[in-house]
């Protein structure tokens, strides 16, 4: 008798899964809060990712040697899970081909992913992925090297659906502080704060259309960041909206206090899963053909493939966050019991 097929084998078309990345992106540039985010990860597992910054973390006038560093990290034995990116420079900076040079070519295989920031329109972002491909070609390191951007002018997001469709891309992420900045005065301070940012009128405007980009696209949407990092509540409503009502599926995090918090808030809840795998159960019982469903508040539904869908991507989100499943489940939906 054969083995119940796997959702992955029959839910989803080549390309249309999205790829399966931690909710929680940590971003560290000073090499002592580097090591304590590694130490973390290594402590937590890897739901979330460490960012290793060669933008906004390097020194002036030490861009080489930020970047040694960093490419020293990612192949080191901190480097537990495999889930450690970097981010360069700009495409338009002087240090930007010096990054690419040192993080590929010593670190392009252990590389998780490399950020590009700043791209002003789709030229930049071509620019920058052909920049990668030759640095590839010439070191024989990151073939398979996923690349992320940062979506913070008004260039890119006009650009944003043609962006998000290119060759390596694997998330975009919203650039909240630079793309404020970026109206001269016309968006006020407010639009930056935990609530202000869910609220103004053009920062929601750009919010929407990166998701709507990442979803068409079938990559990553990654949300901005929160700066009030000590209040715990509020990042943790932040981080639901962002989930619930804006379509993101990551988020970037700027203080170790902020990760845990994140992933709780991308975390679906246990009647959630419980839904999840009692309907995803009965479809593949009947061989993923349409089903009825009595939920546990007495209505009755009807699901197919559609619905099968979204549920087998809550179960892929409630794995990415830690949460445990039931080792039938692993077994009927994943193919293995997980360790």
């Amino acid at each position: 008798m054969s083995s119940p097929t796997l959702p992955h084998d029959v839910l989803f078309d080549e390309g249309d899964a999205a790829p399966d990345l931690a909710v929680c992106d940590h971003y560290c540039g000073v090499e002592a809060r580097m090591h304590k985010s590694l130490a973390l990860q290594a402590t937590l597992g890897p739901v979330f990712d460490v960012t290793l910054d060669c933008e906004d973390g390097a020194p002036v006038g030490a861009e080489a040697r930020h970047a040694e560093m960093v490419a020293e990290l990612v192949m080191s034995t901190e480097n537990n899970f495999g889930r450690v990116g970097a981010r360069a420079h700009p495409v338009d900076h002087p240090a930007f081909e010096g990054d690419l040079e040192t993080l590929i070519g010593r670190a392009g295989d252990r590389l998780a992913y490399l950020m590009i920031p700043k791209p002003r329109h789709l030229a930049d972002a071509q620019a920058a992925i052909a920049a990668v491909e030759r640095v590839i070609a010439r070191t024989g390191r990151g073939a398979q090297l996923p690349l992320h951007m940062l979506i913070e002018t008004h260039g890119a997001l006009r650009d944003v659906m043609a962006i998000a469709a290119l060759p390596r891309l694997e998330s975009l992420s919203f650039g909240l502080m630079d793309f404020v900045s970026a109206h001269r005065g016309a968006i006020p301070q407010s639009a930056m704060t935990v609530r202000g940012q869910f609220e103004h009128p053009l920062v929601v405007r750009a919010k929407l259309e990166i998701a709507a980009a990442c979803h068409a696209a079938a990559i990553v949407p990654s949300h901005c960041v929160v700066t009030e990092f000590k209040d715990q509540k509020a990042l943790g409503a932040a981080a639901s909206r962002a989930a619930r009502e804006f379509g993101y599926t990551r988020m970037w995090s700027i203080h170790p206090d902020q990760i845990e918090p994140i992933v709780e808030a991308f975390a679906p809840s246990v009647a959630e899963i419980d839904e999840a795998i009692e309907i995803l159960g009965a479809a593949q019982g009947a061989s993923w053909a349409p089903i009825r469903h009595r939920h546990r508040g007495g209505a009755d539904t009807l699901h197919d493939r559609a619905s099968y869908r979204y549920y087998w991507q809550l179960l892929q989100r409630a794995r990415r966050t830690g949460q445990p499943l039931p080792a039938e489940a692993e077994q009927a939906f994943f193919g293995a019991t997980r360790n």
